[in-house]
């Protein structure tokens, strides 16, 4: 009986140890198969995260907005308030769409959009560049996204902006000190509605009751401000808001300009030249052209041209 109650625990004991050895290569497994999951979950993400800079990078505006001299003028005698009214100025902003030009490649463009689509449906064009005949290829110009907007500048004719203000009194008394300065009309001041006082930046934003007030205080350039018998002369300037608006992305086909290809085995390396001769081959309406306005052309390294909508 002993024997038997040995070979059974013996037998327990086998199987116990033969289904740790299963529940291990089946843990084993899921950990295998989980691994294998994280690898690829974590490839997925690297690839989409690389997508997203990718269109990150494409859809980053850097462009700077054209500057402009604007001349404003004030009315002497306004007849009522409503010639106080705010300026507003705006303006529509394109982005140019980088093109790269490809070596054996160049780019013409025509005055006229007839004439271009003309150049392209007719296709292959045989080109005398010195004393070599080229076939040139015509093609449609597929152009990347473009960005375009409005821009808005309000000039406020009701706020000023002051600045170079010492630091010579707490927050709260200070906002008093300006507020009970600008209100001085035998300075130019007027009534003051609010002033938020900036005491880190040492600036203020002065906002009037009535209308004209900001105008005389602005053609000081400069406002006494006393401050324990001391007179410091503070910086005004114009409070100006900017929106933009519209915000746009264009992209689309080139209609005056054509890509032209085949010039990978020319001899000549002068790039002017070539445009030269290409520019005169497509001036003559016999080629199927018209008025050219430019030509590039690549011959060795890639040329990076600019569109612009």
């Amino acid at each position: 009986m002993a024997a038997d109650e040995d070979n059974k625990e013996q037998v327990l004991k086998e199987c116990e140890q033969a289904e740790e050895i299963m529940k291990d290569k089946q843990n084993q497994k899921l950990i295998s198969e989980i691994t294998k999951e994280n690898i690829q979950l974590k490839e997925e993400i690297q690839k989409l995260e690389a997508e997203l800079q990718e269109i990150t990078r494409t859809s980053q505006i850097n462009e700077d907005i054209p500057e402009t001299k604007i001349k404003f003028t004030s009315v002497e005698n306004p007849e009522s308030d409503s010639e106080f009214l705010d300026i507003s100025y705006s303006c529509q902003v394109s982005s140019k769409v980088p093109y790269e030009l490809q070596k054996g490649q160049a780019l013409i463009t025509f005055e006229k959009e007839e004439v271009a689509q003309n150049v392209i449906r007719m296709e292959y064009h045989h080109v005398q560049v010195q004393n070599e005949n080229v076939m040139l290829t015509a093609n449609p110009v597929s152009l990347n996204s473009g960005v375009k907007f409005q821009v808005h500048v309000g000039v406020s004719k009701m706020k000023i902006n002051v600045t170079d203000i010492p630091d010579e009194l707490p927050e709260s008394q200070m906002r008093d000190k300006l507020e009970l300065s600008f209100s001085k009309s035998r300075n130019g001041g007027g009534e003051v509605e609010y002033v938020e006082y900036n005491k880190q930046t040492r600036s203020a934003l002065i906002t009037f009751v009535e209308s004209g007030v900001a105008d005389k205080i602005l053609k000081m350039k400069d406002y006494p401000l006393y401050i324990n018998q001391n007179c410091h002369r503070v910086t005004v300037s114009p409070y100006t808001e900017t929106h933009l608006k519209k915000f746009q992305v264009f992209s689309g086909v080139s209609k005056r300009t054509v890509l032209l290809t085949g010039l990978k085995d020319l001899q000549t390396t002068d790039e002017e030249v070539v445009e030269d001769f290409i520019s005169i081959h497509f001036q003559r309406e016999k080629n199927g052209g018209g008025e050219v306005e430019v030509v590039k052309c690549s011959l060795g390294q890639p040329h990076t041209a600019y569109f612009e909508e």
